[in-house]
């Protein structure tokens, strides 16, 4: 079977490329440094913002890189600032780690959705919580899918919503069961997309700012109900198949480098399918942790949760 590519997201990046360590002043109290830690999961790095003046709040410190701490340390003197809170809008690795460090160094306080991953907040926060400051108020957003534990946080009066990984300039997010859930996901993106966001500007993770994040949003929700079209198709041809028989007919428009992460995404796509009825999941061995197409090992891979080789089913309604 064989399927045109899926249409892009557009590239609506607005304002400076992310540079390594590099202070940029996106909007009035608002700086973005960035990590150095470029990958095929990061992109340029991992985005860190100084939001406010005076007594600052930091969000998503980064990994626990002391020369990327010692920036964001260095930044807040420069401009007579203070580092009072750290914010986190997830526990994934290349997001919280740098907050317990950050913490020790400035005796701020740590905010995030609970603990989790090693990360300790000293205080937890939810779906429509503030998180305030002398010259800074974030109003957070729990936005799961990506990870259940995500939240973006809206600068009230800027109009800017900083978005973690839940939305990226130049590149879809993957979704890692158990705890990333599609279904979730979608509608996260929705709620974002409705007809009153309150924000005009998107300060994701990692990327440039997205200046018009409307089209930006409504061609992601696009592009992932097109991609489980694709799945579904896929498997309604097999009959029955696993994530990796699956993998090079969906993901064929994938460089072959992100095909092992492709496989989470499938396989979250999957589980939607079954959670709405449309695929029934039969039980099979696992692949190895870390482990890429067909089960071959990643070079240099992180483990990770494994993809099960699950025997995914279709039933009468898989058909889109």
């Amino acid at each position: 079977m064989s399927r045109p590519p899926l249409a892009p997201v557009p590239d609506l990046g607005v304002g400076p490329a992310p540079v390594a360590r590099r202070a940029d002043d996106l909007a009035p109290g608002l700086c973005r440094l960035t990590a150095p830690n470029p990958g095929l999961m990061t992109g340029p790095g991992t985005n860190t913002y100084l939001v406010g003046r005076g007594r600052l709040a930091v969000v998503d410190p980064g990994p626990d890189d002391p020369t990327h701490l010692d920036a964001l340390v260095a930044e807040a003197h420069r401009r007579r600032a203070t580092v009072a809170t750290i914010v986190v809008t997830h526990t994934h690795p290349d997001h919280a780690p740098g907050a317990a460090a950050l913490a020790a160094r400035t005796g701020a306080e740590v905010v995030g959705f609970g603990a989790a991953d090693g990360f300790l907040p000293d205080r937890t926060v939810g779906d429509g919580d503030l998180v305030a400051g002398d010259s800074f108020a974030l109003r957070a957003i729990h936005t799961p899918g990506h990870a259940s534990n995500h939240l973006c946080f809206l600068i009230e009066g800027a109009g800017v919503l900083l978005t973690g990984d839940h939305v990226m300039h130049g590149s879809t997010v993957v979704i890692r069961p158990p705890d990333g859930d599609m279904n979730q996901y979608l509608a996260s993106l929705e709620r974002l997309a409705g007809p009153d966001p309150g924000f005009a500007t998107v300060a994701p993770g990692h990327g440039r700012l997205i200046g018009d994040p409307a089209p930006v949003l409504r061609a992601t929700i696009a592009h992932r109900l097109e991609r489980e079209r694709t799945v579904a198709c896929a498997l309604a041809a097999a009959g029955e198949a696993t994530v990796d028989d699956l993998l090079p007919t969906v993901y064929a428009d994938v460089a072959e480098a992100l095909l092992p992460v492709a496989r989470f995404s499938l396989w979250a796509h999957l589980r939607k399918l079954a959670a709405d009825g449309r695929a029934v999941a039969g039980a099979g061995p696992a692949a190895p942790v870390g482990s890429g197409a067909g089960g071959a090992p990643v070079s240099g891979a992180t483990p990770v949760p494994l993809v099960p080789a699950t025997l995914w089913a279709s039933t009468p309604t898989t058909p889109p």
